[in-house]
């Protein structure tokens, strides 16, 4: 999870942020332009009615003529309306660019985060990513809609109210500005204190998602432990947290409130206790004050709005920061990234899968501490099968990681038939080379679509049939609705053994070259797994194939045995090689064995729970 900064960076600027938006709005900007436009038009009609109302009563009412005043009634009327039509076409002209700018940044956002490593996404909690998506998007459409335009606007419709009331009076318009200074400075320091509360509560409402996608997600293993308690003190503090936040958010605006409010009130106020002295004193006209008073009060609304509008502003900044963070990750790199990267042409003939002098370790690791891999020398040959084996955190999993480039090699290289993996564009390797993790990920699709993920364009019915078959899936066919079964979020409505299934025959329906097995049947049963590795053996006879192997029965698959200890290759071999020259590779075998002869998945500590979790169907034994 990234960590969640409560305060602005040093030399933030709104306006810096927001200008980031800018190839964004370009493609809209007639549209905004043109809306502002009408905006500043519509608000300056407003500024008529009272030179309307300074007529009225210097003229009509003062020479008792009505007819002219029926006749400033209806300039009234006429200025009313057009006004408010002016107001309403500029809102249906902003509304659906908006929802393009909205809709193409969340687009740009997917596409990004589809492109950045595994590494970036190890490191980010989901629910923040959500909550820039999701609400931060909807704060920037929002600035778009309103504040962008109506500071504009007010600030245009203050300026000329300014210019009229000091050409009605400059005595009394020196009244009106007495507040200026002081508002000023309240905005200023209300801009620097809201950024930094602005930017704790959108940190805080991601987390907040965090926790809930967690326990929607995690609701079998809540309830199954009677967590529910604790993850509800868990939610309740959070909640309690961006609450608080929340209230210092309004008790922020309500203090600059109460500022731009009070001081204009009182300027108003004292103008209107000396134009009436002046109007009995014969120095200036009824007709003359009421206009002064009417452009004042009219100015009332985009005085008493520069509040919650910088309050917007300053949302849809820190909005806009939280976005471009992502954004300006760095997305996974489609050069070769060493310079001892092959071309292409340098493969002449199949060599299979080599990997040489691999060292990796973690981007976010310590400073200082040792590599999870350290020189791995390993050949595979064209058509062969080679299982690693190796202790819990021996690195065996994420060594098959480097093969789909889901990880980078920090040093040394990996070539398939001859060509360094960086030399070649990632969606030729992952096209060459397909994967089955040991914990199965599904998507809320049907069954078919999930295997047919693995599967080039074009893939048909016998494609998907042939897969099921292979992994010993055909309990897809007796679901509801056939292979055209929805499975659910996550997968759950399955057991573990069907989805383990499931993703194995998303790795084998591509016929790939190379196969990357991460422990592949740990959640079969015995019989399930005869049959799954009888129909293996076919596919692995023309494959390369590299399988991450605890049980025996799942050694046996492969032609050779590799095992992985401290970070490097201890040895390779056949599996009566290892069982009979290297003690360690020994232990490891007599362990799975007695771990599978009790019941229990490899791979799980004697008397840990195992099966499906509560509610999951049991495991088709076929």
């Amino acid at each position: 999870m990234p960590t969640t900064r409560a305060t602005p960076e040093t030399g933030r600027s709104a306006v810096r942020a927001l200008l980031r938006l800018w190839p964004y709005v370009r493609p809209v900007r007639a549209r905004l332009f043109s809306a502002a436009f009408i905006a500043i038009v519509a608000s300056c009609t407003g500024l008529v009615i009272p030179l309307v109302l300074k007529w009225m009563v210097d003229g009509p009412v003062a020479g008792q003529d009505f007819g002219g005043i029926w006749l400033g009634a209806l300039y009234l009327l006429l200025l009313g309306i057009a006004e408010a039509v002016l107001f309403g076409f500029r809102r249906w002209l902003v509304a659906r660019p908006l929802s393009h700018v909205e809709a193409s940044m969340r687009a740009d956002l997917y596409r990004h985060l589809q492109r950045l490593p595994i590494a970036f996404h190890d490191r980010w909690a989901s629910g923040q990513l959500l909550s820039r998506g999701t609400t931060d998007l909807m704060l920037v459409r929002m600035f778009l809609a309103f504040p962008l335009t109506f500071l504009l606007v007010n600030g245009v419709t203050i300026l000329v109210g300014v210019i009229i009331m000091l050409l009605q009076d400059w005595t009394l318009g020196l009244v009106v500005l007495g507040p200026v200074i002081p508002v000023m400075w309240t905005c200023a320091v209300f801009e620097r204190r809201y950024a930094e509360v602005a930017r704790r509560a959108q940190d805080q409402v991601g987390d907040l998602t965090t926790l809930v996608e967690e326990s929607v997600l995690g609701i079998r293993v809540i309830k199954g432990f009677g967590r529910h308690r604790s993850q509800a003190r868990a939610f309740h503090t959070l909640t309690a947290g961006l609450r608080g936040t929340e209230l210092r958010k309004a008790r922020l605006l309500a203090a600059i409130w109460a500022v731009i409010v009070t001081l204009p009130e009182l300027a108003i106020g004292a103008a209107l206790v000396l134009g009436a002295v002046r109007v009995a004193d014969g120095t200036l006209s009824a007709g003359t004050l009421v206009a002064f008073l009417s452009t004042a009060l009219a100015l009332r609304w985009p005085v008493d709005s520069i509040g919650f509008l910088l309050a917007m502003s300053q949302e849809a900044a820190t909005a806009t920061e939280r976005y471009f963070e992502v954004l300006d990750e760095e997305p996974e790199r489609e050069s070769a990234t060493t310079a001892q990267a092959a071309r292409p042409s340098d493969a002449t003939t199949a060599t299979g899968l080599r990997f040489e002098d691999v060292r990796f370790r973690y981007p976010d690791a310590p400073p200082g501490s040792p590599p999870l891999l350290t020189g791995v020398d390993l050949h595979i040959r064209p058509g062969e099968s080679l299982a690693l084996v190796g202790a819990t955190g021996s690195g065996k999993t994420t060594l098959t990681a480097l093969v789909p480039r889901l990880h980078e090699v920090t040093s040394g290289r990996i070539t398939l038939d001859g060509v360094d993996i960086t030399a070649m564009p990632r969606a030729e390797l992952r096209a060459r080379v397909a994967v089955a993790f040991e914990e199965p990920t599904l998507f809320s699709a049907s069954v078919g679509d999930n295997v047919l993920m693995g599967a080039p364009e074009g893939a048909d019915r016998a494609d998907l049939d042939r897969a099921l078959a292979v992994a010993q899936a055909g309990f897809a066919h007796a679901l509801p609705d056939g292979t055209d079964t929805r499975v659910g979020e996550q997968g759950l409505s399955l057991s573990g053994g069907q989805r383990q299934r499931l993703a194995l025959a998303r790795a084998v329906v591509g016929r790939p070259d190379f196969l990357v097995l991460d422990d592949p049947l740990s959640a079969l049963d015995v019989h399930t797994e005869a049959a799954v590795e009888a129909a293996l053996r076919e596919v692995l006879a023309d494959t390369t194939a590299l399988i991450v192997a605890h049980r025996p029965s799942t050694v046996l698959l492969a032609d050779r045995v590799a095992l992985l200890s401290g970070g490097r290759v201890a040895a390779v071999g056949t599996h009566q090689e290892l069982l009979r020259d290297h003690p360690e590779y020994a232990r490891l075998m007599s362990g799975a064995q007695q771990s599978a002869e009790s019941g229990a998945p490899s791979g799980t500590e004697p008397g840990a729970p195992s099966g499906p979790p509560p509610g999951a169907q049991e495991d088709d034994p076929r």
